[in-house]
């Protein structure tokens, strides 16, 4: 059995505003096993993205406690790598400068790390672009320099941010079909914020459900799809997909 690596305890999350505190979270709490891909859902502006925010040490939580690999955290951390809705790729850079940023920016640029880059580079089919710029790439191969960019450090969680929300339909279910893969082939373990229920279900091993504002935890559903090799396209196609959705769109409702 796969150990917990990133849990949350009573998260809870307030705003000062002029007309006094608003209450963003109220005692959010969940697991994430090691190795498992959890979908973050929830209605329009409940803060699911803060949750985010405050697992990567960008906000501070208001009480409660996090803790990743059997640590305490408050702060940013290089065992969290962070991927946001747009690729964030620096025109002026190369594909290769471009994934070796978080490596240079974290002083971790070392000859053992850049090899890992080339290796996955050569894996993913990106090296022989790797002197281009990111203009000359497609919408879903950025979002893979992006990824492997992410990977470079060698986190322990991955936060996925509506990271594919810019990409036009069709686009955005081969990337996730192409990031899924990529994913689960370095055993990464993945939290992943989105508003797509059939994204959530198609890639989620678990999916975890927020309610309006001010949010708390609605429901946790473990997802299964037996007999298939999983990964998006494949779960789209089963019947289970249907019953997922028809669940987590009622839980969705905000009048429930």
């Amino acid at each position: 059995m796969s150990k917990e690596i990133l849990t949350l305890k009573d998260v809870s999350k307030k705003y000062q505003a002029k007309n006094g505190e608003i209450e963003a979270l109220k005692n959010i709490t969940f697991s994430v096993n090691e190795g498992d891909f959890v979908s973050l859902i929830g209605p329009s502006g409940c803060g699911k993205s803060t949750v985010l925010s405050i697992i990567a040490g960008l906000e501070e939580k208001s009480g409660g406690k996090i803790m990743l690999d059997g640590e305490e955290i408050s702060t940013i951390s290089n065992k969290i790598g962070y991927m946001l809705q747009k690729d964030s790729l620096l025109e002026w850079r190369t594909i290769y400068k471009n994934v070796i940023l978080g490596l240079e920016v974290t002083k971790q640029r070392t000859k053992e790390n850049e090899d890992y880059v080339i290796d996955l580079l050569k894996k993913y089919n990106l090296y022989e672009f790797k002197d281009k710029y990111p203009t000359q790439l497609s919408g879903g191969m950025r979002q893979r320099v992006a990824l492997i960019r992410t990977l470079a450090i060698k986190p322990k969680i991955l936060l996925l941010d509506e990271a594919f929300s810019a990409l036009d339909y069709q686009t955005r279910i081969m990337v996730t079909n192409d990031i899924y893969n990529i994913l689960k082939k370095e055993g990464k373990t993945v939290l992943m914020v989105t508003h797509d229920i059939s994204e959530a279900i198609s890639m989620g091993d678990k999916i975890v459900v927020l309610s309006n504002r001010p949010a708390v935890v609605k429901a946790i559903h473990n997802i299964e799809f037996p007999n298939i090799e999983k990964n998006p396209v494949n779960c789209r196609n089963c019947p289970e997909f249907s019953k997922y959705f028809d669940t987590l769109w009622r839980e969705l409702d905000v009048h429930a």
